[in-house]
């Protein structure tokens, strides 16, 4: 098997042709491949039927008599590689959407879902393809029509004959362009299949042809001679065949689909919090979030996601404000449908997004947000530690999408979600009630080292979603109550933001954005309301899949207010300033197991200094599946 694995291309055939006309037998490849299982043909009995066969009606002999054969080579090789590409395929299903959300695969312009499916559905005549594409490609092989074409094979050379016979008997021998053989080179199943497709098409050829250089009595001793030399290793692959087909009817029989992927995600939050005015509000608690995923494609291409949900976190009350995590999820253990959507190409100029439920402004930036700490299951613990808070100002929940490719690193978002779109009565619906309206412009990779993102968001709230009135600035768990502008009254916010995050070296990277909403309470007044941070990625912090974070920031802030508004409020600014400062580190047990300790420390919690200095600490655990 050694000497067969230093073989190249062309030299193989011989042992290839013994591997087929072996299978000769049978009428189709399936039965050929059946056949095959048993015994190696004795060679006798090979040499003899093939002489005869060719000696007695040469003419009779075509291309036809040979593709049995020739499909059950190809049908050998492709069951071998259809379950590597099933098993790749399967390790791999999870970890395209590890976090449960759909914007990773969305943000990149090239995403394709082709492997999911392809590896499933790849036929004989597809893989010959393959193998007759590779044939045309491979490292631009040339043909030869003299072995002296090949200045690294000697007369001395123990394969010197059997080289000579293919190239200038049946011409289906290529060498390097520098006109090398390179024999000594390993062999790989591509180009053992290519080679053995290239003198299988001559040979019929010639059969085809009648013409005088048929195969010999000779030729078909050196292929029995041959057989009986690898009868050992093609007793071996004809085990490993067995072994594959078991391997693929196991998996076959065990999987979810076809074209659906399930893919889960639990979070465990063990945390309390600590000030001396918390009092006895808050005590440790433990809480839960369990997502399942049902993602399906149709073309290997798009992704239709429906979402299942159960959870019980929901945030800390502390005086005047709300400290929330960013993986709320607060369903009292029901199960509830989160979030539909699909996703789809437009050939490979735009992404375009459907929503149905449950869908955030950050969820139609198509993974655009920038943070490389955004995502509420494996990094930063809070809402305001994940995204700019611009991104929170609008009750949403149902719309579409588009993520425009302008350059190799320039896109567009635009996007527009309803936040009452399936209820018919006056004053909702899909253009009639709350909304948001986004758009964005992302530059990655300046320079190699730089993603910028100008974001534009434009959000009308006109009915109660709190049990005081309208929250237009941000929602619960991000700022202070009166940057939420509530005062009952239908509210318009016009919100800008730059975000941005510099790799300076694998192994940190610095970011952090500024945000501005204006907004303006309807009859009554305007106000401002401010956020800011810095955040500072650690990617794998003392190991591989590891991840520090840090978070520096102001939390949304009232800056300011017309004296009506003020008014209403109570005040025309928050007080003081506030500081939100954030770290974790995730530590990755598994590729399905991470552990992350995080505190969160806030001082002059909703931007008041009368209110004491609160410090939350928090144990996430996250397992995916």
């Amino acid at each position: 098997m050694n000497d067969f694995m230093l073989w190249r291309t062309g030299l193989a055939i011989p042992s290839a042709l013994t591997l087929v006309l072996t299978f000769v037998a049978p009428s189709s490849s399936a039965e050929a491949i059946s056949a095959s299982r048993g015994s190696v043909t004795p060679p006798e009995q090979l040499v003899a039927a093939s002489t005869e066969a060719v000696d007695s009606n040469p003419s009779s002999t075509s291309q036809a008599s040979l593709q049995p054969a020739l499909d059950a080579g190809v049908s050998i090789m492709s069951a071998e590689n259809v379950a590597e590409q099933n098993a790749a395929t399967n390790s791999s299903t999870i970890d395209t959407n590890r976090d449960g959300d759909s914007r990773e695969i969305a943000a990149d312009p090239d995403f394709d879902l082709d492997s999911d499916l392809d590896a499933d559905s790849l036929t004989s005549a597809e893989m010959l393809q393959q193998v007759q594409q590779y044939t045309r490609d491979d490292q631009s092989l040339s043909q030869v029509t003299s072995i002296t074409q090949l200045s690294d094979v000697q007369p001395t050379d123990w394969a010197y004959q059997a080289l000579q016979s293919l190239v200038e008997r049946y011409g289906c021998i290529v060498g390097y362009p520098d006109g090398t053989y390179r024999g000594n080179r390993a062999l790989t199943r591509f180009e053992f299949a290519a080679g053995l497709n290239a003198c299988l098409d001559r040979i019929s050829e010639l059969l085809a042809a009648s013409t005088a250089d048929l195969a010999t009595r000779e030729d078909l001793a050196a292929l029995q001679r041959l057989q009986e030399e690898f009868a050992a290793e093609l007793a071996a692959l004809r085990e490993q065949v067995d072994s594959l087909d078991g391997r693929i009817a196991e998996m076959e029989a065990n999987q979810f689909s076809t074209t659906t992927k399930l893919a889960g995600e639990t979070l465990f939050f063990v945390s309390d919090v600590f000030g001396d005015e918390i009092g006895e509000d808050n005590v440790t608690n433990f809480q839960y979030r369990v997502r399942l995923n049902f993602d399906t494609s149709f073309n290997g291409r798009d992704q239709l996601r429906a979402r299942l949900q159960a959870g019980t976190l929901q945030p800390f009350t502390q005086p005047g404000f709300d400290l929330g995590y960013g993986a709320f999820a607060n369903t009292s253990s029901n199960v509830v449908m989160d979030n539909v959507s699909y996703i789809f190409p437009l050939d490979d100029i735009a992404t375009v997004g459907i929503y149905a439920n449950a869908t955030g402004l950050d969820d139609i930036t198509f993974g655009n947000t920038i943070n490389p700490l955004d995502n509420p299951a494996r990094s930063a613990i809070s809402r305001f530690g994940q995204r700019n808070a611009v991104y929170r100002t609008a009750n949403t929940s149902a719309g579409a999408a588009v993520n425009l490719f302008l350059t190799e690193g320039l896109s567009l978002q635009v996007g527009y979600l309803a936040g009452e779109a399936s209820d018919p009565n006056p004053g909702s619906g899909l253009f009639n009630g709350n909304y948001g309206l986004l758009g964005q412009l992302t530059a990655r990779n300046i320079f190699d080292v730089l993603d910028i993102a100008l974001t534009y968001v434009n959000a009308y709230t006109g009915t109660s979603v709190t049990s005081t009135g309208i929250t237009a600035g941000v929602p619960f768990g991000v700022g202070s109550r009166n940057a939420r502008v509530d005062v009952d009254r239908p509210v318009i916010a016009n919100s800008y933001g730059v975000t941005a995050n510099l790799r300076l070296f694998p192994g940190f990277q610095l970011g952090g954005w500024v945000g501005l909403s204006d907004i303006r309470a309807i009859g009554v007044g305007d106000a401002d309301v401010w956020n800011y941070a810095v955040t500072l990625a650690f990617p794998d912090l003392g190991g591989q899949g590891n991840l520090g974070g840090i978070i520096v920031g102001m939390q949304p802030r009232l800056t300011g207010t017309s004296p009506n508004l003020g008014e209403r409020i109570g005040r025309r600014s928050d007080p003081d300033v506030g500081v939100h400062i954030e770290a974790f580190y995730r530590i990755m047990l598994n590729d399905r197991i991470d552990i992350t300790p995080g505190i969160i420390w806030l001082t002059a919690p909703n931007h008041d200094n009368s209110n004491d200095d609160a410090i939350q600490g928090v144990l996430r655990t996250t397992f995916r599946f």
